[in-house]
Order: C-alpha cells, then sequence, then structure tokens
C-alpha cells in the first residue's frame, strides 16, 4: 500500500539567540521597534509536514509519497530525500520561487520569533492527487489554502480513504469550510487545542465529528492521546523517551504512526501506541527529520513499552 501525503515541504532555519529576548525589547518603545540579535548557534533542517511525515513512515518501512511544491533552492532536500529512499515523483518544482522558509529565533527562556515565507507552497494546487498512481490512503496536512481544499475534493471524488490534519493551516479557514472537509474526510486529526478551535468553529466535539468520520484523533502531548470513533474512545497512552530536546516536528511523527497502522489494518489500540512511540523517538532529537531508528529497532522499543508485538 501507498500513502500520498499532500502538505507542506519547507527548510527550517533555527538560530539561538543567547539572552532573554526582554532584556533587548522595551514594551514601551514596541511602536517604534528596531532590534538586532547575535545568534552564534543557527542550523538549517529539512522540515515541512509531507516531508516529516514521510520520512517518519519509511523509518517505520511504509510507502509514504509527499506531494507538494518546493523552489528552484530544493536541490539539497531532493538529495536527502533520496538518500532515504522518499519517493519524490510528486514533488513539483515551481519555477521562480523558493522552497517554502521558515526562520526562527529562540532565546534562553525557549521564546520563539518566526517568520515564514512561504514561497512555492502556494503553489500547492498546481499538483493533483489523480496524477498518483496506485495510492490507497492519502493525508491533506498544512499547506497552501487552495491546494488544502482541491486536494481533500480530490481524494473525496476518487474516493480514496484520507486523513485531514489541519494543524497550523486552521486559522485559514472558517467553520463552514471546516466542516466540509471533516463530512470529506475519512479520518480527523488534531492537537488539543486545535480540537478545541475546531469545537469553536463548527459547533462539534471530537463525539459529535466521529459520528460522521471513522475516527478523530486528538493528541495531548505528555498526556498521550484519545481516538473517537462512534463506538467508543480509545485512551493511547505516551510512549517513554530517554529525553525531552525538542517537540517539533512531534505531531508529524505521530501522524505517520497513525498512517502505517491504517495501512497495515491495525486495531486502535496498537495504531495509536505505534503513533505515540513515533513521537517519543522524534522528541529524543534537536530538528525534524534528525532522528535514526531502524525498524527492528523501534519494533523492540514498541514491546518494551507496551508489552506487545505490533506485527
Amino acid at each position: 500500500m501507498s500513502a500520498l501525503i499532500c502538505g507542506s515541504i519547507a527548510f527550517d532555519t533555527i538560530m539561538v539567540f543567547h539572552d532573554r529576548f526582554r532584556n533587548h525589547i522595551l514594551p514601551e518603545q514596541v511602536h517604534i521597534l528596531n532590534v538586532s540579535f547575535l545568534v552564534p548557534e543557527l542550523r538549517r533542517e529539512f522540515g515541512g509536514c509531507a516531508g516529516n511525515i514521510a520520512y517518519n513512515l519509511a523509518l517505520l518501512g511504509g510507502d509514504g509519497r509527499p506531494m507538494g511544491t518546493v523552489g528552484e533552492d530544493f536541490g539539497p532536500y531532493a538529495e536527502w530525500l533520496d538518500r532515504h529512499g522518499i519517493a519524490r515523483d510528486h514533488v513539483r518544482v515551481v519555477p521562480g520561487t523558493y522552497t517554502a522558509q521558515a526562520y526562527i529565533t529562540t532565546d534562553q527562556d525557549d521564546n520563539q520569533i518566526t517568520a515564514f515565507h512561504p514561497g512555492a507552497m502556494s503553489h500547492a494546487h498546481l499538483s493533483r492527487v489523480g496524477d498518483a498512481r496506485g495510492v490507497t490512503i492519502g493525508l491533506v496536512s498544512p499547506d497552501g489554502r487552495q491546494g488544502m481544499i482541491e486536494h481533500a475534493e480530490q481524494f473525496a471524488a476518487a474516493g480514496i480513504p484520507f486523513m485531514f490534519d489541519p494543524g497550523q493551516g486552521m486559522p485559514l479557514f472558517d467553520g463552514a469550510e471546516l466542516q466540509r472537509f471533516a463530512s470529506q474526510a475519512t479520518w480527523l486529526a488534531f492537537n488539543d487545542y486545535e480540537a478545541k478551535l475546531m469545537a469553536e468553529r463548527t459547533g462539534k466535539g471530537p463525539e459529535a465529528l466521529a459520528q460522521q468520520a471513522a475516527a478523530v484523533v486528538v493528541t495531548r502531548g505528555a498526556a498521550g492521546s484519545l481516538v473517537f470513533t462512534r463506538q467508543r474512545v480509545y485512551e493511547i497512552p505516551a510512549a517513554p523517551a530517554a529525553a525531552v530536546v525538542d517537540p517539533t516536528g512531534c505531531g508529524d511523527a505521530y501522524r505517520a504512526g497513525l498512517l502505517y497502522g491504517l495501512m497495515n489494518g491495525l486495531d486502535w489500540e496498537t495504531t495509536g501506541r505505534i503513533a505515540a512511540l513515533m513521537g517519543a523517538v522524534k522528541v529524543e532529537q534537536a530538528g525534524t527529520q534528525n532522528h535514526r531508528c531502524s525498524r527492528d529497532e523501534l519494533a523492540a522499543r514498541f514491546k518494551e513499552a507496551f508489552g506487545f508485538d505490533f506485527g
């Protein structure tokens, strides 16, 4: 089985300021703000939801094909995907654009100032679900607004079951649009904040949404996650992590675990625990695609954490 993962593909430039922003920003002068921060630490990471999810699914041995739009600077990322055996048949280069870029400056209190340039991501609608062959499951994750709308419509029209994961893209849509996504998708995935925002905008909480979707997954960080279905609610514990280094990208790693379970016909109790394990593996490393773990190592960690094999 192959999963078509529609979403952003981006470079993350992460800078560390060895002080506190509050020591250099005068609240009474924010109307004429003009500051510069010396950042001795800088790293450039491969990121974006589609790239991150495909990377984590590959660690599990699953076939995830990212579908996204990138710019003319995509070369190093293309080499990275090739090195890790991730197909890029559906990654489209848009001439005259940059790949989406996030510039993140973090201070000693873990406060962040972020600038995001969408670049080629704004052209996500140029890629079409129908161009992918042999796809049996899909995912619509944060991407260009029109791309998210059209990809959901295309999955639904093609009869391909898919997961809707709005993430940071949720503010782009009003209640009626979010309700349409929910009616098209087979599964829905949110973190706890997004689930509350979804309820506020549509008038439907996870329990109500689970009456129209096959399942609604809500992650709660260290508190684990919940899977709402028509019949019951599954409580999924968090997987133990050796250290909490960087939570960035944990949601994407979790969603890769969900896709793996769905692609292999596993029950929700197993699927949720695989997803939890992937989040724990990711949180132990800085960056979104720097963690390394073979499938055998993942299977051993799963059994140690939960007491049974996931197959």
